[in-house]
């Protein structure tokens, strides 16, 4: 439905004949390109939006949205449904997720099922399980009842806040919840509930200084032209005030 709102009337810029395009439903906006990629549109639409790029040797089977002035890396292989918000670098292999914007999983590594805020960043060969070996339904913290809850769903991969990270090799069990600036690290599976503003992996976690928190993002958003301005800092500083209780 939204490919067909965001298309209508318009039309789209060439495909560049060096990629491989099965159906017909593919749009790109203005300075959007792909290059020596297969890009199948019958399970679903694809849409490149402003200056977005799609690298050689992809392979993307729809539906897809990919951002302004985002990209999908060497022989990154997307199924839908997938939507990837502006400035994003994606790699490895990505199925049924949403990066909100301004994210990166730019290298090798399995990310499904799964939905992360702006400001993120995996590191190379970060995984994620979608599925219970005994195929149950999976259950993940919910903030509302300060426990783990039942979501009902079979597939449910990793749910990560704004300006959280992972470093390379970091394993994310089935149903994970990772708060707000929290920096996860370290060898074997983390809790499947980390707390805002922690620091750590399955060794142990200590609380994310406030200051080094605002740092840290101040540098990453500077790298694409921001910072972090009077009304991103209170929305974080309320959100470490919140979460408090939960680095105890």
């Amino acid at each position: 439905m939204d490919f067909e709102l965001l298309t209508a009337g318009r039309e789209s810029s060439p495909v560049d004949p060096t990629n491989t395009v099965i159906g017909d439903r593919i749009f790109l906006e203005e300075g959007a390109r792909a290059t020596a990629s297969i890009l199948n549109t019958t399970t679903g639409p694809i849409y490149l939006a402003k200056d977005a790029e799609i690298m050689e040797g992809c392979v993307v089977r729809g539906g897809l949205a990919l951002g302004e002035h985002s990209a999908l890396k060497l022989g990154a292989k997307i199924y839908g449904a997938t939507t990837l918000g502006p400035h994003c670098k994606v790699g490895g292999e990505v199925n049924n997720a949403v990066l909100i914007g301004y994210s990166n999983k730019g290298h090798d590594g399995f990310l499904g099922n799964s939905a992360l805020g702006e400001w993120c960043n995996l590191g190379a060969d970060t995984n994620n399980s979608n599925l219970k070996n005994n195929y149950d339904s999976v259950k993940a913290w919910s903030y509302v009842s300060k426990r783990f809850a039942p979501t009902g769903q079979q597939f449910c991969g990793l749910v990560m806040g704004d300006h959280s990270k992972s470093g390379i090799n970091t394993m994310f069990n089935t149903g994970t919840v990772v708060g707000v600036s929290a920096n996860i690290y370290g060898a074997g599976f983390p809790r499947n509930f980390i707390p805002s503003f922690t620091w750590g992996g399955p060794q142990g976690t200590m609380n994310y200084r406030l200051d080094k928190a605002l740092d840290t993002a101040d540098r990453m958003m500077k790298r694409r032209g921001l910072e972090v301005n009077e009304v991103e800092r209170a929305i974080l500083e309320h959100i470490h005030d919140l979460t408090a209780e939960y680095r105890r």
